[in-house]
């Protein structure tokens, strides 16, 4: 059955999305889309439901009960964006940090442009102009977040029947290229950050760049999550800090951040020394305790981490770069794929990818290491381990 075909009252065409849009000419003469009783724009995912709708104006106008759909819209209440947005954020069961991220981008970007702008008036146009124009206001992630944001509202506004169709169509919107290549910490600069440390926070940065893992991570890290006899570290929580300065203990955002981290051989003497020193004995006290007690401040340790990477010619390194350059310490010793993520603890391959990518950027460093490897002088990861669980089993 042909879809465009004219009917005895009305015409039903489909749109680019695959459903169905009924249109119909008035008793004023003018050409209408379907719409609800509260002038928001229907469409149809079949034929009968859009010939039904025909029907029901047809029978409407013909006992004299129509009224324009204009005339509707300008008279019944109009959802704005700013509404159906509160709307939304209240009825989602999010993160209490995730929460806070998304209403602090709807307040100073999205909201002052959309706000107070019915739904069903938002226009592909308005949002790309008003993507292009935060290029101007903010920088290249937090403007991917916000579109992205937008764009999800507004799918679900679509699945409310608010809006006919999603008009966030702006291509890779969501998506921020990295303007900043990070260029990982040699094992030389990582020797020197490290001796430039004051003693109590050096495990704190060996964690971070051999282990991968993350601040929030660390400043949780407790003395039971750590397991001397076997080498491991146990993440199992993280600390954010909330508005108001607070901070909140929190598990990871996905299971795979729950994750067992093998420490390497060579950074155990410094765990040993470390609990010794600087931990108090309770199997709950924290690794890296702020002086006063309580979770160790971005801004303690940054008075310290500063002039450390200043001391080891690596003024560009952010601590979170630690993290990044154990990913590609890993990465380069051929650890495979879904062994980078289990060891970051990401649940999506795309992260753990960028690793592997920096890793082969270091051909002539690999090449020499493969050239060692002929001459013997160097153990394979798979020759290793099975070299390991013989000697398991030997015992």
């Amino acid at each position: 059955m042909a879809h465009n075909g004219k009917r005895r009252f009305g015409s039903v065409r489909r749109l680019p999305s695959g459903r169905l849009q009924a249109r119909y000419t008035g008793p004023d003469g003018i050409t209408y889309a379907g719409r609800s009783p509260e002038g928001r724009p229907l469409t149809f995912d079949s034929m009968q439901y859009a010939e039904k709708y025909l029907e029901r104006v047809s029978a409407a106008i013909q006992e004299g009960r129509w009224t324009s759909p204009d005339a509707v819209t300008t008279t019944k209440h109009v959802e704005l964006f700013g509404q159906y947005a509160a709307a939304w954020l209240a009825g989602r069961d999010l993160a209490d940090r995730t929460r806070e991220d998304y209403a602090q981008i709807l307040r100073d970007h999205i909201g002052p442009r959309f706000g107070k702008v019915p739904v069903i008036a938002i226009t592909p146009a308005a949002v790309r102009e008003w993507h292009a124009g935060l290029k101007d206001s903010t920088g290249p992630t937090m403007r991917a977040h916000a579109y992205s944001l937008l764009r999800t509202i507004l799918n679900t506004a679509v699945a409310d029947e608010v809006s006919a169709a999603n008009p966030c169509r702006v291509r890779g919107g969501g998506s921020a290229r990295r303007v900043k290549k990070i260029r990982p910490a040699t094992l030389g600069e990582l020797e020197a950050l490290v001796q430039a440390m004051p003693p109590r926070y050096r495990l704190m940065v060996l964690l971070a760049s051999w282990c991968g893992l993350r601040y929030g991570e660390l400043a949780e890290l407790r003395r039971a999550d750590i397991d001397v006899k076997n080498a491991v570290v146990r993440v199992r929580r993280g600390v954010v800090t909330i508005n108001g300065g607070g901070t909140r203990v929190k598990g990871p955002k996905s299971e795979a951040g729950k994750r067992d981290v093998d420490i390497p051989p060579h950074l155990m003497p410094a765990v040993k020394d470390h609990l010794a020193k600087h931990a108090e004995a309770s199997r709950d006290a924290l690794l890296f305790p702020a002086a006063h007690g309580g979770h160790l401040a971005h801004a303690t340790l940054y008075r310290v981490y500063y002039p450390a990477r200043e001391a080891a010619g690596r003024p560009d390194l952010r601590f979170h770069d630690l993290r990044h350059t154990g990913a590609v310490l890993a990465a380069a010793t051929g650890a495979t794929l879904a062994e980078l993520m289990a060891r970051l603890g990401h649940s999506t391959a795309g992260a753990a990818m960028r690793y592997q990518h920096a890793a082969e950027d270091r051909g002539k460093a690999i090449a020499a290491a493969l050239s060692e490897l002929a001459a013997g002088t160097v153990t394979p990861i798979s020759a290793a381990a099975s070299k390991k669980g013989l000697t398991r089993r030997a015992r």
